[in-house]
């Protein structure tokens, strides 16, 4: 783990995979922990993968074993080379380390084809010429057994002929596959002789055209994890079912049916509200232009993440907040929220920014004169230092926090005879205001008092009210993009078609001004804009300022629900 992870590890919860792993060692079924990460390279990792790097890696960690990253690159039809230089971007920027270099199931090609070859010679894999439709009516229900393909019986002598042809390009796509010879019968439909190998003429972005047969995931899988001496196989419980044919590949192959050989344990995957964790939807979210792209900040992408100003603290802790178990939960959105929130709350830089500027013009603040204070870059940690802020005559102050007459007594911020504080500065009073034709609120005119300086003055002055400005003269424009949920359901996977369902407004433009220094501002740095939220500069759009939210000060969604 990088330093930075590190220094913000949190104290481990133990979990069932975690009593295995104890259980394991302590009775010397294996000597040394070695978990891996694998990813198909056919889109980017999304929240619920960063649930299983965290798992994966962390055990590897906590037992002083080993993590592999291993591309599951069996379907080049699908993958594309970028994928993989985004995902390894990805693990790294979380804060992990793989063991080794990047491994890829093509690195096996050959030993799964000879593991194929050995199944073929024990009578246990056969070469079928049933097309799709005719597989699925010989496989049977849920409850009618399948039947026999006619192909069953070939002998192994022919079956072995057949397949080097298929190796050899000699079948059309869809012509024929390999299959194991399981048991038609089987309660479990995985095992109703499933395919292992089949026909794809595709260029592999490793291996080029060596290649026209391609094996399954879950024959390569269990092989690639035996070769590499995987201990614990980590899958979420939609493979629960495919245990039994990892352990049949595994078991009757001679080279891997040993004591020590890996074994698949699963655990609940991460189901996140207001989001979709199919790769396959958030590509057509992409394809369609829904969102701008993979690394959109409303996409539950990690590069998505990281562009909204989420840090790998934050993402490591909701992980450790959610826990692992075998019990499939939807899991709310505030949780992930508060994650974000409470670790920015102790990182995060504070500065000012005005979304929705209205000017306020001190009038009797001498015209030609501005001044430099001083504010803290963070309210708890002295050890932050200051930083240095303008003030003037003309600043500007957000719309919503000015009103003509307001509305109680417990109204705290700016109306037309009410005085306020402005943040780390003095205290004004609202006199007179312009408006436009429309009647909406353009300039008001206030006056202040040069003894309030300061956060807490000693001049006596109760003064509740304080609000945030940024003084006009230096000011930066910038704009500001505010996110909500991309869809207006807690689960939009269940709709019928997910787009009815898309939220129209998940994003809101403002254009308003931040302090000066704001506009040397590192992309993907969070800061707290006081007042407003948690912004951070988009690493997209040059030397554009655009600050994207993070997150709010506070849970304002289930307030608004």
């Amino acid at each position: 783990m990088t330093q930075e992870a590190a220094d913000t590890e949190t104290v481990k919860t133990t979990n069932f995979i975690r009593n295995i792993i104890d259980a394991d060692l302590a009775q010397g079924k294996h000597q040394r922990v070695v978990t891996r990460f694998p990813p198909e390279p056919n889109g980017y990792l999304h929240i619920g993968h960063a649930k299983s790097i965290c798992l994966n890696f962390g055990l590897a960690e906590d037992y002083q074993g080993d993590c592999h990253l291993r591309f599951d690159d069996t379907n080049p039809i699908k993958e594309e080379a970028h994928y993989i230089d985004a995902i390894k971007a990805d693990v790294e920027w979380l804060g992990f380390e793989w063991a080794g270099a990047p491994r890829f199931s093509s690195d096996y090609f050959q030993k799964f084809y000879d593991s194929a070859c050995e199944l073929i010679d024990k009578g246990l894999a056969y070469v079928c010429f049933l097309d799709a439709e005719q597989t699925r009516a010989y496989r049977g229900t849920l409850t009618e057994a399948g039947q026999d393909s006619p192909y069953r019986d070939t002998s192994p002598e022919e079956n072995r002929a057949l397949f080097e042809r298929m190796r050899k390009g000699e079948f059309a796509e869809g012509e024929c596959v390999l299959r194991a010879k399981i048991d038609m019968a089987s309660s479990f439909i995985c095992l109703r002789d499933p395919a292992l190998y089949r026909v794809r003429f595709a260029h592999h972005h490793q291996t080029g055209d060596e290649w026209c047969i391609y094996p399954m995931y879950d024959f390569a899988h269990c092989i690639s994890d035996a070769i590499e001496g995987v201990t614990h196989s980590l899958c979420t419980l939609e493979f629960q079912d495919n245990r039994r044919l990892y352990d049949w590949v595994l078991e009757h192959l001679d080279a891997f049916n040993r004591p020590d050989r890996p074994h698949q344990y699963e655990f609940s995957r991460l189901n996140l509200a207001y989001t979709m964790m199919s790769k396959r939807r958030l590509q057509q979210l992409v394809n369609e232009e829904i969102v701008s792209g993979w690394d959109d900040p409303r996409m539950p992408t990690l590069s998505g993440l990281r562009r909204r100003g989420v840090t790998p603290a934050a993402i490591r802790d909701f992980a450790e907040r959610i826990g692992i178990s075998k019990v499939d939960s939807l899991t709310e959105m505030a949780i992930l929220e508060a994650a974000i929130r409470d670790d920015l709350n102790v990182v995060a830089p504070r500065t000012m920014g005005v979304l929705d500027p209205i000017k306020l013009v001190i009038e009797n603040y001498p015209e030609a004169q501005t001044e430099t204070l001083e504010a803290p870059i963070h309210p708890q940690n002295d050890a932050m230092g200051t930083r240095r802020i303008q003030f003037g005559r003309e600043v500007y102050i957000d719309r919503a926090d000015f009103i003509e007459q307001a509305p109680n007594k417990k109204w705290k911020r700016l109306a037309l005879g009410k005085e306020v504080r402005l943040r780390n500065a003095y205290v004004v009073k609202a006199e007179r205001m312009d408006t436009d034709a429309d009647g909406r609120v353009t300039t008001v005119y206030a006056s202040y008092d040069p003894e309030t300086l300061g956060q807490n003055p000693a001049d006596g002055r109760k003064v509740k009210g304080v609000i945030h400005f940024v003084e006009a003269s230096s000011a930066v424009a910038a704009e500001f993009r505010e996110y909500d949920r991309l869809f207006q359901v807690p689960e939009p996977a269940r709709e019928d078609d997910f787009k009815t369902v898309l939220n129209p407004d998940s994003l809101t433009i403002r254009r308003g001004f931040v302090e000066p220094d704001m506009a040397s501002a590192k992309p993907e740095q969070a800061y707290q804009f006081e007042r407003e939220g948690y912004f951070c500069r988009d690493n997209h759009n040059g030397e554009a300022l655009v600050f994207n939210k993070t997150v709010g000060l506070r849970d304002t969604w289930s307030q608004k629900a």
